[in-house]
């Protein structure tokens, strides 16, 4: 299995990035999946989840109406589109799946079974 995020950088406030994590060795079409981030200092925060039709999509406080989480199941791809950037989303990202999981539940688990290594995002002020 293979998990590998993209899509970060350097950025100023205000400003948009979109975040690709790519699937590979499962079957990503039939799992849930989300992103998390890890912020210096900090715990690691639930972000975003979708289940694994789109039907379904929940986001964290700090990000909701800023934030769109998507996926493209034929391409095995996750996707985490960021708008109106500030210095407080400054943190490492990570996308994540796992076959026993459904999307409601991924903001208050504390294991889930597959992880990307992570991309950094920067917010300059």
């Amino acid at each position: 299995v293979q998990v590998v995020e993209s899509g970060g950088g350097l950025v100023q406030a205000g400003g948009s990035l979109r975040l690709s994590c790519a699937f590979s060795g499962l079957p990503f079409n039939r799992y849930a999946a989300g992103w998390f981030r890890q912020a210096p200092g900090k715990e690691r925060e639930f972000i975003a989840s979708i289940s694994w039709g789109s039907v379904s999509t929940y986001y964290a406080d700090p990000v909701k109406g800023r934030f769109t989480i998507s996926r493209d199941n034929e391409k095995m791809a996750l996707y985490l589109q960021m708008n109106n950037l500030k210095p407080e989303d400054t943190a490492v990202y990570y996308c994540n799946t796992d076959p026993h999981l459904r999307s409601d539940q991924w903001a208050t688990m504390t294991s889930i079974m597959y992880w990307g290594q992570g991309t950094q995002v920067t917010v300059s002020s």
